[in-house]
Order: structure tokens, then C-alpha cells, then sequence
């Protein structure tokens, strides 16, 4: 028998940023493998972290989901902006209703910091969670990776007012 405890959310901190970039790895390998190339899912896995991480979570942009003391997902958010920078749960904890809880302490950010929207570049496989989430698919594009390769994904938006 399985015991689940009480999944709390806490505020991000720069000291989370290996554990965050570790589960990331893991989720985008996971959720991404049937989605993308192997040379585009390669090299989207080896980049290092994003220079803008550490600022956002100092900034008070990011959540951290964990049951028991142990992480389950987290999410980032740009309030100055009302991009959702990232939101990723554990593989083997998909399904919970984890990521739905950080989206909506992330919605919670915004509008705290007066935002009226909310937008993303979904990944192909993270589309429907994010039209659960009340997202609205804009267009599909080539994300401009930081590695220098184009990601196929989903500009999508959230009226939040």
C-alpha cells in the first residue's frame, strides 16, 4: 500500500536550481522523446540552464511542489512580462494534478503583479496540458532555443482578467 502525504507548494529559492534543472532533464526526456528528433531532443537536453533562471526564482517567480520533503515539480514564472517560463513534474508522478496546482499558483503570481495574461511556447506534448490549463493555442512556431536549434512548439495564451 502506498501512502501519499499532502502535496505543499513553497516558494522557489536559487539553493532548488540542480534539483529544478535535474527533474527538468528528466521530464523533457520523458514527456518529449515521442515528439521530437533524437539529434533535436540531444541537444535540447544537454543545454545548460538558462542565464534568466536564477533571476526569476530571486525575483520570487518560482514554486516548488513537494510531498513529504521530496519534489514533485516546479514552475517559473516572469511576472514583469506574464510568461510562463517553465512548469515540470516528476515523470512518475504525472497525472496527480501537480502541474495543475503550480499553474495556478503561478496564475496567482500575475495577478498579484498585475498582469491580464499569461502566455508560453508550449512543447507539442505539454499542448493539452496547458488547453486543460484554459490556455488558448495562438500558432504553432519554431522556438529559437538558446542551443541554437528551432523547437517545434505552440504559442498559447491565458486571459487572466
Amino acid at each position: 500500500m502506498t501512502v501519499r502525504h499532502t502535496i505543499t507548494l513553497r516558494a522557489a529559492s536559487p539553493d532548488d536550481l540542480p534539483v529544478f534543472w535535474d527533474l527538468r532533464t528528466r521530464a523533457v526526456a520523458h514527456g518529449c522523446a515521442a515528439h521530437y528528433p533524437e539529434t533535436v531532443l540531444a541537444t535540447w537536453l544537454a543545454a545548460p540552464a538558462p542565464e534568466s533562471l536564477p533571476r526569476l526564482i530571486s525575483a520570487g517567480g518560482g514554486v516548488a511542489a513537494l510531498e513529504a520533503g521530496r519534489l514533485l515539480g516546479y514552475a517559473v514564472l516572469d511576472a514583469a512580462s506574464g510568461e510562463v517560463d517553465a512548469v515540470f513534474v516528476e515523470p512518475a508522478e504525472h497525472g496527480r494534478g501537480i502541474g495543475a496546482l503550480l499553474l495556478a499558483s503561478l496564475e496567482q503570481m500575475a495577478l498579484a503583479a498585475g498582469r491580464e495574461r499569461l502566455f508560453l511556447s508550449a512543447s507539442l506534448n505539454a499542448v493539452p496540458f496547458y488547453v486543460r490549463g484554459g490556455f488558448q493555442a495562438v500558432r504553432e512556431e519554431m522556438y529559437p532555443h538558446r542551443s541554437g536549434i528551432a523547437i517545434a512548439s505552440v504559442y498559447m495564451e491565458k486571459q487572466i482578467r
